[in-house]
């Protein structure tokens, strides 16, 4: 803070106050949005969603100033960052940071007042919250990823899973390429490496509730997902590195590869030897909640090597969930794992996608380029995943496994987010890959269940 700006006079109040009735606020909005999209048959996810973009504009609106600083997202670190480095007011940083305008006075207003302590304090809890629900939330995708199936699924998940890849990756750099020409190259790497994301789980719940889980089609959408979500992650962390780096060349990019690969399937390999071990010794300790201790202690532990690697905390956790799969449950009695980080999952992940929802601005949907790279996004992450259908047997619904690999969901919502935190992806661009991954999540149920329908199994 500046040497001229007074300190306000210490309150009585608790400072953890203003942030619990955020929670609440946050977790009941969550709900109810969920409980609405879930009664007419979409997933909660579009619900949580819907209710943080609606709450943070309605917010922004009115002048709120709790919801306009969430409404920012990483502006905030940076025009904190700007008020250290420069030692400066919070005010004065907000009007350097961001440009001249109707909006950087309101921040610098907002920042400069009585309140603007509390709305940071908010601000900061619910990010760094939010950062730990995608640790958990990847950490139960990868306990939900058998490593043993996607041994078993064979050469066609492998083969759509790749296509599902590729495809959606060139096909997204070409979009940008003809719509932002001007961005920088490591920006459009990394809003194609989004469109590389597949969201299994509504795919999942759907071939549940028509009970098709024994089809073909779905064990490979399934199996192939999981693949996806491996090589997925690899693109993340190559694009995550080569925009923190800022260099791009192939012997860089082939170190990347080599050291997220290394780092994945080496911590898995090793993991799947040491941990078992480990556990058996300390289930002898008869130690209370051992399992929920040891459980996310080890993804907390495995997103800290990654962290530590030049990797997204994300890939460690998923790597810690591969590892626990399995074997986890059965050298320990009680309830399994992912019962027991259940409660933790309804709390802490509804948090990051409110929140991800509050970030996208309405006025930015306003330009009618921003529109365009949403639909043409859209474009590209639909027709990118139809295509990878075509790695399956003419025998086959290949409609069914395409449009099955079509949500991007809470995986998308992660990319992006870890986008927007390296400063990679604008607030523009941001809303529209947010529409994106909301029109490719709700189109998957209705279509997947009539191609279903129209192809009965043999």
């Amino acid at each position: 803070m500046g040497a001229t700006q007074a300190v306000p006079p210490a309150g009585h109040g608790d400072p953890v106050a203003p942030i619990l009735l955020a929670l609440v606020l946050i977790a009941l909005g969550a709900a109810l949005g969920g409980r609405a999209m879930s009664r007419l048959g979409q997933p909660a996810v579009s619900g949580e969603l819907l209710i943080g973009m609606l709450v943070a504009n309605l917010g922004y609106y009115f002048h709120e100033p709790v919801l306009t600083l969430l409404r920012e997202g990483e502006t905030v670190r940076r025009i904190l960052d700007m008020a250290l480095v420069l030692n400066v007011g919070l005010g004065r940083a907000a009007q350097l940071v961001l440009p001249a305008g109707g909006h950087a006075d309101r921040l610098a207003q907002i920042l400069s007042g009585e309140s603007g302590m509390a709305a940071i304090s908010v601000y900061a809890f619910v990010d760094l919250l939010s950062r730990i629900a995608i640790i958990v939330l990847m950490f139960l995708v990868g306990l939900e990823t058998s490593v043993n199936e996607m041994r078993r699924v064979g050469r066609t998940a492998l083969l759509v899973a790749a296509l599902g890849v590729v495809v959606p990756f060139l096909l997204g750099l070409g979009a940008m390429a003809l719509l932002q020409p001007e961005a920088p190259l490591g920006t459009r790497l990394f809003i194609s490496g989004i469109l590389t994301a597949t969201s299994v789980g509504i795919t999942a719940r759907v071939l549940r509730d028509l009970q098709q889980s024994y089809r073909t089609e779905a064990k490979i959408i399934l199996g192939a997902a999981a693949i996806d979500d491996v090589l997925g992650l690899l693109v993340l962390a190559v694009v995550s590195a080569l925009v923190a780096t800022g260099t791009i060349g192939w012997l860089r990019v082939a170190g990347i590869v080599t050291k997220s690969a290394v780092f994945l399937f080496g911590s898995v390999a090793i993991g799947l030897w040491i941990t078992p071990r480990v556990v058996k010794r300390l289930a002898r300790l008869e130690i209370e909640n051992l399992k929920l201790l040891f459980g996310l202690g080890f993804a907390f532990l495995f997103s800290w090597l990654a962290n530590a690697f030049g990797l997204a905390t994300v890939v460690g956790a998923f790597a810690a969930g591969l590892v626990l799969e399995g074997f986890f449950d059965k050298e320990l009695q009680g309830h399994s794992l992912r019962d027991l980080l259940s409660p933790l999952e309804s709390l802490i992940v509804p948090v990051f996608f409110v929140l991800m929802g509050m970030q996208v601005k309405w006025e930015t949907l306003a330009d009618r380029k921003i529109v365009l790279i949403a639909a043409a996004l859209t474009l590209a992450a639909i027709l990118g995943k139809v295509v990878s259908g075509l790695g399956c047997s003419r025998k086959l619904s290949r409609l069914t496994v395409g449009i099955g690999m079509m949500p991007r969901g809470e995986v998308g919502l992660i990319f992006a987010g870890i986008g927007k935190g390296l400063g990679v992806v604008s607030d523009g661009v941001f809303s529209a890959v947010v529409i994106m991954v909301m029109v490719t999540t709700l189109l998957t149920p209705p279509l997947l269940k009539l191609t279903l329908q129209r192809h009965p199994p043999d």
